[in-house]
């Protein structure tokens, strides 16, 4: 890259000849957008060179391959594993360890078999303490477990073989469940549910996991005799993760990029007539203050229907979800939104076609905008594969008007295309419409609207090792400010054993608005930088790497003035008994782009332009998680706006009495000192939780937790009883009271009934 007068450009030299790419010329928008086009150019030359070495690449673990055949007698689920058909079934053994190192096969062995009928999809594992014996380390026997905390099985399942979809599925020692589906390539949403049986059995020598999974509770191409799968294992007490199928440590155990195959014997049967009727009924009483108690019933269901083995139609009427888990609380110093996680079940089976378009801090659509302060009546979503190369998402949701407090009826749609291409890239298309009913507060009939519009195209390697971006987006709405709307971003990221490098940019419109979405900040440049490596010791105890990290952002006004600048450069020491510690320095410049109070609870604020920089010491450690007692802990010390200072602690604490019980707590301390008016603030936030499991079936979680910079404590009571597979009947309790920014307080006890029935 090269400084020219107004700006930069790119100069890359091919065959002796020279090309140059202006990235800024002028300080205009339009030049700006000059420059995304030259950054686009720049990232397509680059992915050009890609594509003719790793984009069409065989499947990289295509030569582990493991048969399944239709069963030959029934199959309990029982955990014993004594019938024939086991007996006679194909092993998947011969584990290869991913960590400490990928350069062996496991010291503890483990066996997989496969099998199946006409309803069910069985899997079979045995995981021997080959070398080390001991207690089995496990959380309790909550649902969708913590990974590291629990010796496990994780099933890695790709139906379509697009190395980048697919569904996971896993078993702690003690029988807990975890399922989730699958995006990117290996990255897994636990939040996802649906109706499957297992059961485990377990000594000193080995535990044995069985598992039935209904195939109408899966999606999966017709007529496809050939599936990505990946077994994985993690045995805590000898701190060795290993897989069926090879895979480089840098990446999960579940990475879809090195699945196997499983070959069957005839195609899976076809899934007809695939229907799921979920109703439910609660009954709540609660008070809101200062209203008087409130009393209701409400009824309410969904309707899963399966066009095909890989297309879904979900229908909702009168949705509820007061069984969710509530919001940990965070302490907010930060000048923009914080983002929460989506929780609810309706918006989950295929969430990547819809929530991950674009970048965590660059969502055209963000399902939480939708039916939290204005419940929704009804809504549909239809989602999932076309073909083997087409994938598509709708969704349409509607909220009522209500005239009591003045709010307005709105529609929610969502259309959302991806086209597979080469190996493991594809190419997605998103419309998002937000359109306004009758407003309260325009004229009779009028409509207000906001539409996003946009297209990206998603490049993977097929080693897994490149990966990139490349995204425009755009946005209208009725007041007619269509200029300066929209948005271009573009990464590029390698990541081998030892290295690791990203360069991202983005480039924001001032009128950019995304009412629908997640995009904190608009109106702005911004760049990104990050070169990271590990020495390997090659130990069997003690440290098993170490390496520098450094990362450097910038953001910029649409007239190009520098309004951010971080600074980070940090090293790590990862040990082999999964222990983890980090030492960071950070120095950070803002220019301020608005008023902004620094404590966030004071009401006073630094004026907008005002320039402070500082530097800041961080220390960060994860404790082993074979240990009964686990922790982290961070802190941060140095600098903060207006020359002040800030001394930050967060910790992370838990003990398990295993399996029954666990307990965990959150601890947040910050002490900021600035000069008058501020003077010196320091608040806490802590949160304590407690998960009693006396069966895989029966839960009762409770969580206290207090935040002093709102002003705010809230207690969560949830008992669950699973009475069938996906059926539950919940009892909830939920009480708050807040004072910032202004007084509320409330609370409310539910008894939800839902049952899950197949048709």
């Amino acid at each position: 890259m090269q400084y020219v007068k107004g700006g930069f450009k790119f100069v890359f030299y091919d065959n002796n000849n020279s090309y140059a790419i202006p990235l800024m010329t002028s300080l205009s928008y339009s030049t700006i957008k000059q420059g995304a086009q030259g950054l686009c150019m720049l990232f397509v030359y680059f992915l050009l060179l890609f594509f003719s070495t790793t984009a069409w690449g065989q499947k990289k673990n295509d030569a582990y391959r493991l048969p399944i055949k239709k069963s030959i007698d029934p199959i309990v689920i029982d955990g014993r594993l004594d019938e024939i058909t086991w007996e006679q079934s194909a092993v998947a053994k011969d584990f290869f360890m991913i960590t400490p190192v990928d350069t062996e096969k496991a010291h503890q062995q483990s066996e997989v078999r496969v099998t199946y009928d006409d309803t069910y999809l069985y899997i079979a594992v045995i995981f021997f303490n080959t070398e080390v014996q001991g207690d089995y380390n496990v959380e309790s026997l909550k649902r969708d477990f913590s990974f590291s905390k629990n010796d496990n099985l994780l099933i890695a399942m790709d139906p379509f073989n697009n190395l980048t979809t697919g569904f996971s599925f896993g078993l702690n020692a003690f029988g807990a469940q975890w399922d989730g589906t699958m995006y990117d390539g290996g990255r897994v949403d636990l939040n996802w549910d649906t109706k499957w049986y297992s059961e485990v059995s377990f000594d000193n020598e080995r535990w044995i996991g069985e598992l039935a999974i209904p195939f109408k509770s899966i999606r999966y191409p017709s007529g496809s005799k050939e599936w990505g799968i990946n077994f994985g294992r993690l045995d805590l007490k000898a701190s060795e993760k290993s897989s069926w199928a090879p895979v480089p440590r840098q990446f999960p155990s579940v990475s879809l990029a090195f699945t196997g195959v499983l070959v069957w014997d005839e195609a899976p049967p076809k899934q007809s007539g695939n229907t799921s009727i979920i109703p439910y009924a609660l009954s709540s009483v609660g008070k809101m203050h200062p209203s008087p108690t409130d009393v209701h019933a409400k009824i309410g269901g969904d309707i899963k229907y399966g066009l095909s083995s890989s297309l879904n139609l979900d229908v909702t009427v009168n949705p509820d979800f007061s069984q969710s888990e509530v919001d940990q609380q965070v302490t907010n110093l930060d000048r923009f939104e914080l983002f929460f996680p989506e929780k609810r079940q309706f918006f989950l089976e295929n969430a990547d076609l819809f929530s991950n378009f674009g970048y965590p801090t660059l969502r055209p659509f963000f399902s939480r905008r939708i039916g939290l302060e204005n419940p929704i009546s009804y809504g549909l979503r239809l989602s999932g594969n076309l073909n083997e190369t087409w994938r598509i998402g709708l969704m349409d949701l509607q909220t009522p008007k209500q005239e009591s407090t003045q709010v307005n009826a709105e529609n929610f749609a969502v259309l959302s295309l991806q086209k597979k291409v080469f190996k493991r890239s594809n190419i997605g298309f998103i419309l998002v419409n937000k359109q306004q009913f009758n407003s309260f507060n325009a004229p009779q009939g009028s409509n207000a609207y906001n539409r996003n519009l946009g297209i990206e195209y998603n490049y993977a390697s097929s080693d897994n090792i490149w990966n990139g971006k490349l995204l425009y987006l755009k946005t209208f709405d009725s007041e007619g400010t269509g200029e300066h709307a929209d948005g271009f971003a573009a990464h590029l990221e390698y990541k081998a054993t030892r290295w690791e490098a990203r360069l991202q940019q983005e480039i924001i419109g001032e009128n950019f608005e995304v009412e629908v979405g997640f995009a904190p900040r608009k109106g702005y440049f911004k760049t990104l930088g990050k070169l990271a490596h590990l020495f390997y010791t090659q130990k069997t105890v003690g440290l098993l790497s170490h390496g520098p990290e450094i990362n450097r952002s910038y953001y910029f006004s649409p007239n190009l003035d520098k309004t951010d600048q971080i600074d980070r450069f940090s090293y790590n020491f990862n040990f082999n008994n999964r222990s983890a510690l980090e030492l960071s320095y950070q120095d950070q410049y803002v220019q301020l782009t608005a008023p902004f109070d620094p404590t966030r609870t004071s009401g006073v604020y630094l004026q907008r332009g005002s320039e402070h920089q500082w530097g800041q010491w961080g220390l960060a450690f994860n404790s082993r998680p074979q240990d009964r007692f686990t922790y982290t802990l961070e802190s941060t010390f140095g600098g903060y706006y207006n020359e002040g200072r800030r001394i930050g602690i967060n910790s992370t604490m838990g003990y398990r009495f295993q399996p029954i019980l666990g307990l965990s707590a959150i601890v947040n301390y910050n002490q900021i000192q600035l000069a008058a008016p501020w003077e010196d603030t320091s608040f806490w936030l802590y949160g304590f939780k407690a998960d009693l499991t006396l069966t895989n079936k029966l839960f009762f979680t409770n969580l206290y937790q207090y935040n002093e910079q709102l002003g705010l404590w809230n207690f969560n009571s949830r008992f669950q009883w699973r009475y069938q597979p996906a059926s539950d009947i919940y009892l909830v309790f939920n009480s708050s009271e807040v004072n910032f920014p202004t007084y509320d307080q409330q609370w409310s006890l539910t008894l939800k009934i839902n049952y899950w029935l197949n048709l």
